[in-house]
């Protein structure tokens, strides 16, 4: 079965690729790599929502928001080689806005991980960090970035 496939399959549709919010690209291809830029939880070009997780934002509403970052992601992968070429992901990285002495970072870039492992099974097993920052761009609470090595 395709990746697109088995996104069909468990309802979920790529959204369009989130435009840059200053001078980069969303994915770079080197090799059998793919790189994509941190993704934000746009939703329709807006972003889902603004703050720190432990204080505006509950742990549980920001795994939410960690999903749609990967499937932000999974978008700019799909865009520049198309999904379908994905061996494996290699590599997933997270950050959250975390609220002064929140340290639940890992659970909430669960909401990145447990989406990559339904959609690509054991080829989604990857490496992570899971990281506490003071603050992310435009005051999102969450930001995700893949690396996805690709098959021709």
């Amino acid at each position: 079965m395709s990746w697109t496939a088995r996104l069909a399959e468990l309802g979920v549709e790529l959204p369009e690729v989130a435009a840059p919010v200053a001078a980069y690209v969303p994915a770079v291809r080197t090799g059998q790599l793919v790189f994509t830029s941190g993704q934000l939880p746009f939703v329709k070009g807006s972003l889902a929502a603004t703050g720190k997780v432990g204080g505006d934002i509950s742990p549980e509403e920001a795994k939410a928001h960690a999903r749609t970052c990967a499937l932000n992601a999974l978008a700019a992968v799909d865009s520049l080689v198309g999904l379908d070429k994905v061996v494996r992901v290699v590599k997933l990285v997270g950050f959250v806005a975390s609220a002064d002495g929140f340290t639940g970072q890992p659970a909430v870039i669960n909401g990145a991980s447990d989406l990559l492992g339904e959609v690509f099974g054991e080829a989604g097993q990857h490496a992570r960090a899971a990281v506490g920052v003071a603050e992310l761009p435009l005051g999102a609470p969450v930001e995700v970035e893949l690396i996805v090595e690709i098959g021709e």
